[in-house]
This record gives C-alpha cells, structure tokens and sequence, in this order.
C-alpha cells in the first residue's frame, strides 16, 4: 500500500497509516464531491493523497519532512489537481490560503501526535478557512476533545472544539494500523465547523484566554486560576457574579453556556 519509501523519523512523529480500510472510510467521512478543494496535513507516504485524488479532490498536501516530500513530487507531481508545500503545517496560514483561492477548505490529517493539540488548537483559530476537518489523533487526546463538564478529560480543547464545532468520534484505529506501530490506540474524529459559534463570543481572544485560564490550574476554584487574566480579584469576583457562577467552583464544572457568560462579563468591565 506503501507509495513513497521512506523511514520514519522520530522527530517528526512519523506513524504511518497502512490499514487500506481505515483509509477509505477516512476519505468517505470528508464527503468529497467533484472538484472541493482540500487540505492534507502530514501526508506522509501518500496513502490518503491518492485516494482523495481519486475521489475528485484537488488536494493541497503540507509536509515538513524534505524526504518524504521529494518522494511525495515524484509520484503525484503530474496528477491534475494535486499541490504541494514543503512547510511546518503549525507555522502555515490557512487563512491567507483560503483567501487566495476564495473558498473554505475541508480538512484531513492523520495528525502526527507531537503536535496534534497545537495543530487543532490553530485550526480552531483559523475556522474561517475551513468547513470540515477529519482529524486522527492518540484516543485519549480524541476524548479530550469530546469530553463533556465534571470529567477528567474536559479541558479548554473541549470547550474551543465544541464551541466552534459539531464533533463526532467515528472510529478507533489500534496500533497494528500503522507502520511502526505507536503504543497507543487511535481515533477519527469529524469537526463540522458551525457558520456561527454555539454560544455568544463577543471577543474570541478574550474567550479563549478565560476557556484556557479557568483550566490552568485545574484543582484551584475561578478565582484564584483567573487571577492571570489580568483583572483585579474583585473584578474577577464581579464577572463570576455576573455571570451566575459560584466563585467556588473549578473550570472543569463550566458549561459552553456558562464560559459564554462569563466572558461577556469580563468583556464588560473598562479597560
């Protein structure tokens, strides 16, 4: 199944997909129609490079490794509809892409998992240029992202993912999948991204600063893991009052709703 030969690099994280099957229902859950334009995080050995060109796809892969891309040019450098940057994905805008080409791209990568919160959480900050993703990452960073409020795994990448996007988990994938084979299972989750956010976000900056203060010190009550947002207690206090919650509690018992509040109420107070 392999197209470009190519030893895996530790430091990049190399896990490469060889499971065919897995493979084709990856593709499936992009709902590729003729034409849509896409975008390949880590393309790797090209196994989902080709058969998104076979779906109609044109297809703009980004990958860091030099190797892998020389090899990647070489075989799909002549097929129609097929781009590729030679790029850190983390460190490329998909926004300014998405503006070249007047359109919202879908999405897939089979994530290397050294980078695989960042990578969500900057495409997360990059929506706008996206309509769809379909994402692989290790199973505990995919229930991280699905968690619900008073789990253990409920964290700012769940409130920003959830907030910004319908997310469903459509499978796990066990080591044996990949080549080598990582020492943890993995899983595929869809991100259908929302016209317009779940809850109100008056100030998406100040949003995810207080998403990710209030999980910042997970065992200290809103008060004290606020505090490194900037404001004066007694501010914080008056945006907890305001918002209806008890200064008592932890970040981990906030819904989307409740997050929603309680950044209206900060975005309130003068600067």
């Amino acid at each position: 199944m392999e197209i470009v030969n190519h030893r895996p690099r530790k430091r990049f994280s190399q896990n490469f997909l060889v499971d065919r099957g897995a493979a084709q229902r990856i593709v499936s859950l992009a709902d590729i129609e003729e034409g849509d334009r896409l975008i390949e995080v880590g393309p790797g050995r090209g196994v989902l490079t080709r058969l998104l060109l076979d779906a109609g796809a044109y297809v703009t892969s980004i990958e860091i490794d030099t190797s892998l891309a020389e090899g990647l040019s070489k075989y799909f450098g002549k097929r129609e509809g097929f781009e590729l940057i030679t790029k850190d994905a983390l460190k490329f805008s998909f926004l300014d892409y998405s503006e070249k080409f007047g359109v919202r791209f879908k999405l897939v990568s089979n994530l290397p998992y050294n980078i695989s919160g960042p990578m969500l959480a900057k495409l997360l900050d990059e929506r706008d240029a996206l309509s769809l993703m379909v994402l692989m990452f290790q199973k505990e960073v995919g229930e991280r992202i699905t968690a619900l409020p008073d789990t253990k795994a409920y964290g700012s990448l769940s409130v920003l993912a959830q907030t910004f996007a319908d997310v469903t988990t459509e499978f796990d994938l066990p080591p044996g999948a990949f080549r080598p084979a990582p020492k943890v299972n993995s899983t595929v989750l869809k991100l259908r991204i929302l016209d317009a956010p779940r809850v109100e976000v008056p100030d998406y900056a100040l949003y995810k600063r207080v998403v990710r203060g209030a999980f910042a010190h997970r065992r200290k009550t809103l008060p004290n893991t606020l505090k490194g947002l900037g404001f004066e207690r007694d501010e914080v206090l008056s945006a907890l009052n305001t918002a209806g919650i008890s200064p008592g509690r932890r970040g981990e018992t906030l819904d989307l709703e409740e997050f929603s509040k309680l950044t209206l109420a900060f975005h309130a107070i003068p600067h």
